[in-house]
């Protein structure tokens, strides 16, 4: 007997018991009071997820659709854009700002690695008319594993008036993010990843900076349009008919969330990362980025060659009801990827990592039978045990 499904990829997420009973309820009037005081108290829990006292709208939406809003909203036709890719998500950033009329100069990084901030203060540098309208990153680069220091990024900006615009679908609380502290000045997020509820909204958090371009840019844009959104936000309402029962789900996520702590969840989910590269090691597999770039939300691992990625996910879904991500485009079969963010519990990745051994013993990858398995009780133990002190 299988059971229930161990689903293990950076998003969607399993949904915690609570949202999935609070998302059970009854249609609302999306423009009544009732749903007005959803709304107050969702945003002002977002918001300090996002650690800012800044606008923020939400839209339902993947969090592809979020960073279209952005870019529909706060880049004009023929501005020079600088876009930071460190992976698949941040080409796909770039791609959605030269789709609407953007002038996209691409950075790119080696896939594993976060990006250097000297090399981006060094372009920066060298814009001495402030050509540069926005520059665009990714905070957690889910297709490698890796995330980039936001706030070392910012640093490197300097004094420059350009808009930083941050894709932190998968990133926000899983890594560290402060908004208004480190100056950041369009973030957007996603509903299906830390925040632990079923795909279909987005998070779009701007500052008055970033207010001041929009009101002066032509594009068009109509479902995504801040100023009318913003607009109905003052009334209590969004600005077209709502998922009514995400909105239930993500109440009690924030509720959720603000009953473990923000410091908590962020420490959890280093803990998650640590205990399964750990693990992993132990195992004799070779990660695919490298320690000081490592994500919090999702870790690569490099398939044995003689194996090939796609086997071990094969297997694992065939025999353990175990659900791992795979590799994209140059990395498929080459690596494959163990989420661990949102409602992931300690439990759930020592048996997905026990499953993971048996499979690479099965596939004639040599190893010791619960040298993995020991490796991420030993961390837990510790991990305990500091907390008791």
């Amino acid at each position: 007997m299988k059971g229930a499904q161990y689903l293990l990829i950076p998003g969607p997420t399993p949904i915690p018991l609570r949202v999935a009973r609070a998302m059970d309820r009854p249609m609302i009037n999306h423009r009544g009071l009732e749903f007005k005081n959803i709304i107050e108290e969702v945003i002002d829990g977002v918001k300090k997820i996002y650690r800012t006292k800044e606008h923020l709208l939400i839209y339902p939406a993947s969090g592809t659709g979020g960073l279209e809003a952005a870019v529909s909203n706060f880049i004009c036709p023929g501005d020079k854009v600088l876009a930071i890719s460190i992976g698949v998500f941040g080409d796909r950033f770039a791609e959605i700002a030269a789709n609407f009329g953007g002038r996209v100069e691409k950075m790119e990084f080696a896939w594993g690695s976060g990006a250097d901030p000297e090399r981006v203060k060094a372009r920066i540098d060298q814009d001495k008319n402030g050509e540069i309208k926005a520059v665009l990153i990714t905070h957690n680069e889910t297709s490698t594993g890796a995330f980039n220091d936001l706030k070392s990024i910012r640093e490197a900006m300097g004094d420059h008036p350009a808009l930083i615009m941050v894709d932190a679908v998968s990133g926000l609380a899983a890594i560290d993010l402060r908004m208004d502290e480190w100056g950041l000045d369009v973030v957007v997020s996603g509903s299906q990843k830390a925040f632990m509820i079923p795909p279909g909204l987005s998070f779009m958090a701007f500052n008055e900076k970033a207010l001041k371009v929009q009101q002066k840019n032509p594009n068009s844009r109509y479902y995504w349009d801040v100023g009318m959104g913003l607009q109905y936000q003052e009334k209590g309402q969004t600005a077209f008919t709502p998922p009514i029962s995400l909105y239930y789900g993500l109440q009690e996520a924030i509720r959720m969330m603000l009953e473990e702590g923000l410091e908590n969840i962020l420490v959890r989910h280093a803990n998650y990362r640590d205990m399964v590269r750990a693990s992993v090691r132990e195992m004799g597999l070779e990660l695919f980025t490298e320690d000081r770039f490592a994500s919090c939300a999702v870790t690569s691992i490099r398939a044995p060659k003689d194996i090939g990625a796609n086997r071990i996910r094969k297997y694992m879904l065939e025999e353990f009801n175990t659900i791992l991500a795979g590799g994209q485009q140059s990395l498929d079969d080459v690596i494959f990827r163990l989420g661990h963010l949102g409602y992931i519990r300690e439990l759930d990745l020592v048996s997905v990592l026990a499953a993971l051994e048996l499979t690479l013993v099965k596939c004639k990858h040599k190893l010791e039978l619960g040298a993995g398995v020991k490796k991420a009780q030993e961390f837990l133990l510790n991990s305990h045990n500091a907390q008791a002190d």
